[in-house]
């Protein structure tokens, strides 16, 4: 099994919807050729430079952590159930309110309506805190999602990232502030 990667004191933890076959072969997150998030992290201004998958280790000293919501690794994450998916947001939760990061972003839309039960969800950040803490939706840097482009990634992340360092590990959740027209 391909356990968190989580320290005190981060910025943004950053949840998978699953292993990858891949990432369980090998035991390093986000580990399948094609995976955009190590590209996106340092685009995006969390790394000073493209970390590589074994590397994984080193995430919390960027004030990132990595967990998944469902353990289970498939070849896609269409291959969970959504009893799988509920499991883990429960234990999910439970984690968030001990580690208390500054920001929870969730990669998957689709896995996290399902997961915490959210059918309207929308990108970006939620209504609805975990575990007292905010929660962003980002896009799942999979290979396998062609609809964002490299851009999309490291401007989408970059916001999270602004927004999780405008926040204290002890503040509560919050809203981010709407744009004006």
């Amino acid at each position: 099994m391909l356990g968190p990667i989580v320290a005190p004191g981060l910025r943004v933890l950053f949840v998978g919807i699953n292993p990858s076959l891949r990432s369980a072969e090998v035991g390093h997150h986000f580990a399948r050729p094609g995976n955009r998030f190590y590209p996106a992290l340092h685009a995006a201004g969390y790394t000073p430079r493209r970390l590589d998958p074994t590397e994984d280790g080193e995430l919390p000293a960027y004030g990132v952590g990595v967990t998944n919501i469902a353990p289970r690794p498939t070849r896609d994450a269409g291959q969970l159930s959504r009893e799988e998916l509920r499991a883990g947001a429960a234990e999910l939760e439970r984690a968030v309110g001990e580690l208390q990061p500054r920001l929870v972003a969730v990669l998957g839309l689709v896995a996290y309506r399902a997961a915490f039960d959210r059918p309207k969800a929308a990108m970006g950040m939620q209504d609805e805190p975990l575990g007292g803490r905010p929660v962003w939706v980002l896009p799942n840097p999979s290979g396998l999602n062609a609809h964002y482009k490299p851009a999309d990634f490291a401007r989408l992340y970059a916001e999270a990232r602004v927004y999780a360092e405008g926040l204290s590990t002890s503040s509560p959740s919050r809203r981010a502030p709407t744009a004006g027209p």
